[in-house]
């Protein structure tokens, strides 16, 4: 099939929250199948909120509400398994150090990022900073901070979190991932056609995007 670089072809819309181990992991496994993909111009990839607790509140360690709710054992025993799962893909996971919190700031931040072009490298910046360095990305200084460094303006993100715009677009997602028949993430939709849920591989990603491109118009 020939297509002309830089032709949008292909959507993927992808369900997460940047609170989700194997949130990361599946984007890192997107992203690399995504640069052996021959029409990587072609494809658009956007982001869809997903709060996998909405009640949250920043109380404590992941480790201590896990434990809290699992159990000490069982609560390690995860996180280690994340970890482990997290390296083969090339990642390095503080998961002990993390904290739990809400994410809806997190969320009108990327949505509001994606409505002025592209929310990828803000969600990246967000995933490394709370994955892989452990910082909090629940308060707005914080959360000012990390979009600064990803070229947004302090004054424009610190206005944005101070009111509650986007906050109905965050819901507005995960009611459409709901009638999706999505109830976890990460969900990845590629151009309304074909659904994946959880971290997949690399190849998955690649023999679905083949696939999708086949029957394109």
């Amino acid at each position: 099939m020939k297509m002309k670089m830089g032709e949008q072809i292909l959507l993927i819309e992808v369900w997460s929250d940047v609170v989700c181990p194997w949130c990361y992991i599946g984007k890192h496994n997107l992203e690399v199948s995504l640069a052996d993909f021959a029409d990587r111009d072609s494809v658009k990839v956007q982001h869809r909120a997903f709060r996998l607790n909405p009640s949250a509140h920043e109380t404590g360690t992941t480790l201590q509400s896990l434990g809290e709710k699992y159990g000490a054992v069982q609560a390690q025993e995860m996180l280690q398994r994340v970890s482990t799962a997290a390296t083969g893909a090339g990642l390095s996971f503080r998961l002990e150090e993390t904290l739990t919190g809400n994410t809806l700031d997190a969320h009108r931040l990327l949505l509001w990022a994606q409505s002025r072009g592209d929310a990828q490298q803000l969600l990246a910046v967000l995933f490394n900073a709370y994955f892989e360095e452990a910082q909090s990305i629940f308060d707005h200084e914080n959360l000012i901070l990390l979009a600064a460094s990803a070229g947004y303006s302090k004054n424009e993100v610190r206005l944005l979190l101070e009111t509650d715009t986007f906050a109905s677009e965050v819901d507005a997602d995960q009611a459409l991932a709901a009638r999706l028949g999505a109830n976890g993430v990460p969900f990845f939709v590629v151009d309304r056609k074909y659904g994946l849920s959880g971290a997949q591989p690399i190849e998955t990603f690649s023999k679905i995007l083949q696939q999708a491109i086949q029957v394109s118009p």
